[in-house]
């Protein structure tokens, strides 16, 4: 389905990021990947996805809380596999704290790779995708991009708005190839979610497991982690043809949270 396409999805050494990028590459997509981590396992999983899939991969290592080195990962793509069709920005940090106590430097750094990355990296690539009159634009957003949560001041102000920019961008390109649209998960069992896990756990004294069953039991009504491979195949069909009207949604996955 997506043959010919390139993607880059950023923050995709790992975690939903990764599951999008497998998916997308299922379907006939050359990816590049973005994000930190070892470089030996880096290099194992760019090598993975091409064996496994059939297609062209590439890692671009931009630090994404530097707007040039966002614009830099678009360049990098570009020159590295040709163009971008498909640009899914997941890169996200949490961190959490009452906003009395929020640190400025936290909430700066926040907001630059929840948001202000999406943003640069939106910029860049859209005049290409002009050109060929098609693109998918696919922001992972949070259920708190959509309700709140208390100590998250940063994080849910920063899914809101990217939120309030997936319908922005929509809206500009609404007469084009070109769609825009969100991801909202719940709990996805990420690595930022099991230190949250982890900080629980500590902080009552219980079991990992114990953890993350009152996790879920708090806000997710389904009591089951939503995974990677679910995300991406919702941004597969946000890259299908069936998805072209498909404009400016934020479509949570979320196990039932924002129903109540």
């Amino acid at each position: 389905m997506l043959k010919g396409k390139v993607a880059v999805v950023t923050g995709s050494t790992s975690g939903i990021g990764l599951g999008v990028a497998r998916a997308l590459a299922a379907k006939g997509a050359d990816i590049m990947l973005n994000g930190f981590g070892d470089p030996a396992e880096i290099e194992k999983i760019k090598a993975g996805i091409a064996s496994e899939f059939g297609v062209k991969t590439a890692y671009s290592g931009a630090d994404l809380s530097k707007p040039a080195e966002t614009k830099g990962l678009i360049e990098s793509a570009t020159a590295a596999l040709g163009k971008v069709d498909i640009l899914v920005n997941n890169a996200g940090i949490q961190v959490v704290s009452p906003v009395q106590d929020f640190p400025d430097d936290k909430w700066e750094l926040v907001l630059a790779i929840n948001l202000s990355a999406a943003f640069y990296a939106i910029k860049a690539v859209v005049p290409q995708m002009k050109e060929r009159n098609w693109g998918r634009i696919i922001n992972i957003a949070s259920v708190h991009g959509l309700v709140a949560s208390i100590n998250k001041a940063a994080y849910v102000s920063a899914k809101h708005g990217l939120v309030g920019l997936t319908k922005v961008v929509a809206l500009e390109n609404a007469e084009t190839g070109i769609t825009c649209n969100a991801i909202c998960p719940g709990w996805v069992l990420t690595p930022l979610v099991q230190k949250q896990i982890d900080a629980w756990a500590e902080r009552e004294s219980i079991s990992n497991e114990e953890a993350g069953r009152r996790l879920l039991t708090e806000k997710q009504p389904s009591k089951q982690f939503v995974t990677p491979d679910q995300l991406g195949e919702l941004a597969v069909f946000m890259c299908s043809d069936a998805a072209s009207q498909l404009r400016g949604a934020a479509i949570n996955m979320d196990g039932g949270w924002y129903a109540q």
